[in-house]
């Protein structure tokens, strides 16, 4: 396996190919704006022979990075120039004995320039450089604060994820840091992968203790081999407890296009992904918010034996028949509750405007604190039930929050929260973005939709039993 440890914790880092911003900006900039956003507190430094001994953002431009005095080793460069530029550039870097390089240029094999990448690869294994990319924007590791965006935060968390797209990159790692209280251990973008790969940092994965969860964007793999590694290697992450969510894009042929032309690679067929996620037990999504919702499942239920009974709690018939019709099409249950359960209910519960079977419509009573409390805790209680789920669109209340906490801190069992968007109104999100995030800070998941929230569960309980069908295999 390759060591990492210099990559994703450096001593140094340099960025060649910065330039004077009044000549508009470049990538060079972006990178070092994106430093200086999340507060890299090493060194840093930039390069650009037509600056050499001015300051940019404060930080002083070196013509050549071969200027830098051997007793100050840079591990990981970001080489931010045209295309017909790196091969030069990459010269020089592996003079210095840069072991890591993301190359951010687009102009290879995506658009015919094979040879470029041909005479990179030469001369990274001339210099024993590995090589992110190109066309990629590298990594971000929030708790070394390694950044490839201004759009950035050092909030660390246990998701990983490898990507194809460094616009997907920052998208998904923004949106599940903001809307679905969900951070990241590390983020690769990896572009075309004319060196480092998929497999390369699933195999990382494995082992590094601060990932818990794996999530991809892939658009293809280059050859028959990786994919055997990658297949295994899959296997190994999800066997060790680590769920892997796949989000693969390519079958239609409008998209194969597309993906050609991104990063010049060719995708495959529905089937073979199939058979990959069920032999694998990796979970394959669709789209990106698929993808996010799903490592916040994984997040918040990944320790609980979660089963497919659902205990559920409404506030209108309408709404019980529309949560079960959508469960069960995901294959997930809606059990009758314990005749126990119902009594506990009885002495709380008003019988006007109240129905008391799964799901549970509490109707007007909803709204109390002090009955939704009850109500959750005697359905956690309930031996038919493996999990609570409540509906929750409209007043968010200190006091019914705090109701939700304290029945939290009894519970033995997943709890879990839906809230679909019904105003647009500031007052409204402000409150429920209060409460969305109190939530997520106790462990309890939040679903901006009913079928957002039965997609996730269904794909959790399909990792749950592979893991509990290769025990019983062992």
């Amino acid at each position: 396996m390759i060591d990492f440890e210099r990559l994703f914790n450096p001593r140094a880092i340099a960025i060649v190919g910065v330039r004077d911003t009044k000549s508009g900006p470049s990538g060079g900039d972006y990178f070092l704006r994106a430093f200086q956003k999340i507060g890299f507190d090493k060194k840093l430094f930039i390069f650009n022979p037509r600056m050499k001994g001015q300051q940019l953002y404060g930080v002083d431009v070196h013509g050549s990075i071969l200027e830098i005095p051997d007793d100050q080793p840079i591990d990981y460069t970001i080489l931010a120039v045209p295309a017909r530029l790196c091969p030069t550039l990459l010269e020089e870097i592996g003079k210095k004995k840069v072991p890591f390089v993301t190359i951010f240029s687009s102009g290879f094999s995506e658009i015919g320039n094979a040879h470029l990448e041909k005479e990179i690869i030469r001369i990274a294994r001339e210099y024993n450089i590995r090589i992110i990319g190109p066309n990629c924007i590298g990594v971000f590791v929030p708790k070394n604060k390694i950044a490839f965006s201004p759009v950035a935060f050092d909030e660390s968390g246990n998701l990983g994820m490898i990507l194809q797209s460094g616009g997907l990159a920052i998208y998904l790692t923004a949106r599940a840091h903001s809307i679905f209280g969900t951070n990241t251990s590390k983020v690769i973008s990896i572009g075309n992968q004319i060196d480092l790969n998929f497999v390369d940092f699933l195999k990382y994965f494995v082992t590094d203790d601060e990932t818990h969860v794996v999530g991809m964007y892939l658009e293809n793999i280059k050859s028959q081999e990786i994919g055997r590694e990658f297949f295994k290697t899959v296997k190994e992450l999800t066997s060790a407890g680590k769920p892997v969510i796949i989000w693969k894009v390519g079958f239609g042929e409008s998209t194969k296009e597309a993906i050609l032309s991104h990063t010049g690679g060719m995708a495959g067929s529905t089937k073979i992904w199939e058979a990959i996620a069920k032999q694998t037990g990796a979970s394959m999504v669709n789209h990106s918010d698929e993808l996010i919702n799903l490592a916040m499942a994984f997040k918040h239920l990944g320790e609980f034996p979660l089963n497919r009974n659902m205990g559920i709690i409404t506030a209108g018939g309408g709404a019980s028949i529309e949560t079960t019709d959508v469960f069960e099409r995901y294959n997930l249950k809606v059990p009758k509750i314990a005749q126990e359960t119902v009594e506990n209910l009885q002495e709380v519960i008003p019988e006007v405007n109240t129905i008391l079977r799964n799901p549970l419509d509490l109707g007007g009573s909803g709204g109390v604190p002090e009955i939704f409390y009850r109500t959750l805790v005697s359905l956690d209680s309930d031996p038919n039930i493996d999990a609570v789920i409540f509906i929750k669109v409209f007043a968010f209340s200190e006091e019914f929050l705090n109701a939700v906490k304290k029945a939290y801190k009894q519970m033995k069992k997943p709890l879990i929260c839906i809230s679909q968007k019904i105003f647009d109104d500031v007052e409204d999100y402000t409150s429920k973005l209060k409460f969305k995030q109190a939530l997520y800070k106790r462990g309890v998941p939040v679903f901006e939709s009913i079928e957002a929230a039965a997609k996730a569960l269904d794909k959790v309980c399909m990792y749950k039993e592979y893991l509990e069908n290769r025990k019983d295999l062992k």
